[in-house]
């Protein structure tokens, strides 16, 4: 039996190459915000159960999270011309955000001032002049001014000046509309805190839209978001990646209260491996997995990569990568380093979205509670793809549904390799919602570093709850 020295909570890593060191050695000008460890020992405390599975905690997020933080309702390009709207809903809350005459963004409450009918039905989205009552023709413009009345001989105690639709604040980043209820809310740009400067190779707002599926998941909105926050789950629940993929040496990093951070190598095996690899299988390997172009229908690579002797399978790879989607989309990526490249590089922005930003990884996540069930979450994931050099911007796509049973195999030409790890992400899901409910023990116990941004999403719940019942 041997005994382990006493570390400080937090400071143990996997042993072996670190992210930073591999990516370091890389030697190709990666920024320094990837190469910098930004990350702190939040406790070890256990979160409890009951946090995922209580209506009166759920009616506390809904009151004092979802109705103060800044959250991503659509893409700019789903509202491009005057008219455009679309309704963003979360919890019983709903929101229509129009796009007016002068090409400014508005987001208002999806009522009408006379008896509360919504203006437009639920996830719809479409054009419109004007902002009309279905129920008595109650009309405001696109700016939210009251436009007519009918019968208004009726409603002399209604001042036209004062009866504007209520607006909530709206902001954009980098393609994306945010809303917040709370009208005393930051500015978006102090809330995403470092978001904005580290996506600054990326450049979010030259993607278009080319996928979006909507699935509808068997568990709590947290717990759908927190499976998607960290590698320690990949051995078990993906084992068929550990030969391409780091996961134990993912490095993790905490940005105040907002923001968090993995980066997870590909083109370097997991440490879990006793096998070694040569630089060639591990290019075999990606190619062979069909996330690019280059395998035939028999599985065979046609016109092969090698990796030249002294080389990196990575570095080929994303050669290759950027070679293939710039004359794809008649763009120059020279400027991407491997890791910006390849790697997945995995944003979080309280309280519920997930964006990917590297070539390989193309993805957003957006996590909301199905209506008022505490049980049940909507999960759109969208594939974003750079905008060709000529400027035309394809329309975005209708989203695809997919009810709680359906596979991502469904989806019209998904990726099957892609479509059996969302399978598979998204499988355990309904497993640990009843777990959280038939456990003994109260709560669950994370690890102090692979699991730091779950512990770090916890604590700005927290916080938000806190500050919001003072206030």
């Amino acid at each position: 039996m041997t005994t382990q020295s006493p570390i400080k909570p937090g400071s143990a890593r996997c042993p072996g190459h670190s992210t930073r060191d591999i990516i370091a050695a890389d030697n190709d000008g990666a920024p320094e915000h990837i190469l910098e460890e930004t990350y702190e020992f939040l406790g070890d405390e256990d979160i409890p159960f009951q946090r995922y599975t209580s209506p009166e905690f759920f009616q506390q997020e809904m009151e004092h999270v979802w109705l103060k933080a800044w959250q991503w309702a659509c893409r700019e390009d789903e509202i491009p011309e005057p008219g455009d709207y679309t309704v963003y809903d979360i919890g019983d809350k709903s929101v229509l955000i129009v796009r007016n005459n002068e090409g400014t963004i508005k987001a208002y409450a999806n009522a009408c001032l006379h008896r509360g009918t919504q203006l437009k039905p639920a996830g719809s989205s479409g054009c419109s002049p004007n902002l009309r009552c279905p129920f008595h023709g109650f009309t405001w413009n696109l700016d939210g001014a009251l436009e007519d009345v009918p019968c208004d001989w009726d409603f002399p105690h209604v001042k036209y000046r004062d009866f504007n639709l209520p607006q909530l604040k709206v902001e954009s980043w980098g393609g994306f509309v945010f809303i917040n209820f709370d009208i005393n809310a930051v500015p978006l740009h102090e809330y995403m805190g470092v978001l904005p400067e580290h996506f600054s190779n990326w450049k979010l707002e030259n993607k278009f839209t080319a996928m979006h599926i909507r699935k509808k998941l068997p568990a709590n909105w947290k717990a759908c978001l927190e499976a998607f926050l960290e590698s320690y789950h990949v051995l078990e629940t993906h084992p068929q990646g550990v030969a391409t993929v780091g996961d134990a040496n993912s490095q993790y990093d905490v940005y105040g209260d907002h923001v968090s951070r993995f980066v997870h190598l590909v083109g370097f095996p997991s440490p879990h491996l006793q096998e070694q690899h040569t630089e060639q299988q591990i290019l075999d390997a990606l190619m062979a997995e069909g996330v690019v172009e280059g395998v035939g229908e028999d599985g065979q690579q046609s016109n092969k990569l090698m990796v030249p002797e002294g080389g990196k399978a990575r570095e080929v790879f994303s050669e290759h990568l950027k070679s293939m989607l710039g004359e794809a989309y008649q763009r120059d990526f020279s400027h991407l380093s491997i890791t910006e490249t390849i790697d997945a590089i995995e944003y979080s922005l309280f309280p519920n979205t997930c964006i990917f930003p590297s070539l390989l990884f193309p993805m957003i996540y957006r996590f909301r509670p199905n209506g008022v069930d505490p049980d049940t979450t909507i999960f759109d994931l969208l594939y974003l793809q750079p905008v060709p050099e000529n400027g035309e911007r394809p329309d975005p796509p209708e989203p695809i549904e997919l009810d709680y049973h359906q596979s991502f195999h469904d989806v019209p030409g998904f990726d099957p390799g892609l479509a059996t790890i969302y399978d598979q992400d998204t499988g355990n899901l309904i497993a640990q919602q009843r777990g959280f409910k038939a456990s003994l023990k109260p709560g669950q116990t994370l690890g102090n570093y692979q699991e730091v941004r779950i512990r770090q999403f916890h604590q700005t719940i927290d916080k938000y709850i806190a500050n919001n019942k003072r206030g």
